[in-house]
């Protein structure tokens, strides 16, 4: 697994549970480290070990946590990087929606190592949407877990009212449901094209 995964695991448990439980947790895994590198390359199981035992500590599913580290990704202060990169995707939540099928291709530009699912948006009817998040080795399908926290907290950074919902996966293929009841529901959150000069 890429170490920049394992990193945001890392992120995403410091920030919101703190570092001394972080500490603790690659103590009791006997990891021989207590801080993954970004661009280090880590054996699957060592992130298999770690979600299991983020379950265990927080009595939470596999799923749910899933979805909280996607939701980190894009609402946390120290991920404003990430946040900014796809909101240039799109002027509202339709238009990134439709630029999701780029995203692994957009990944492999700024990390040519980091291999993500793909993305394919279908679109049905009016506001009526699927994600089907395809993984190439056929693996665990949980990638969809993660893009479900990070759509839902793009969707409230557009301002878009939106529906969700994971319908399952199977031999490395999952589809998400994705219904957007109101495009500009409230009013979101700032965006501006240009950083902002310190």
């Amino acid at each position: 697994m890429h170490g920049l995964i394992n990193r945001a695991i890392e992120m995403f448990v410091r920030h919101t549970y703190g570092s001394k439980d972080w500490v603790a947790l690659t103590k009791k895994l006997d990891l021989g480290f207590t801080e993954f590198e970004a661009m280090l390359t880590y054996e699957d199981w060592v992130t298999d070990q770690v979600l299991a035992e983020l379950v265990e500590r927080l009595g939470k599913s596999r799923t749910d946590i899933l979805e909280d580290i996607g939701t980190f990704l894009v609402s946390h202060p120290s991920a404003e990087a990430l946040r900014r990169l796809l909101r240039f995707s799109g002027s509202d939540f339709v238009e990134f929606l439709q630029s999701l099928n780029d995203l692994p291709a957009r990944a492999r530009l700024a990390l040519d190592d980091l291999k993500l699912p793909e993305i394919d948006l279908r679109e049905h009817n009016l506001g009526q949407f699927s994600v089907v998040v395809r993984d190439a080795t056929g693996g665990p399908v949980e990638f969809g877990h993660v893009l479900i926290g990070l759509l839902r907290a793009l969707a409230d950074d557009y301002g878009a009212l939106v529906l969700l919902d994971h319908k399952g996966g199977r031999g490395g293929t999952e589809i998400i449901s994705v219904q957007i009841l109101q495009k500009a529901f409230s009013e979101g959150r700032a965006f501006e094209l240009g950083a902002i000069a310190s």
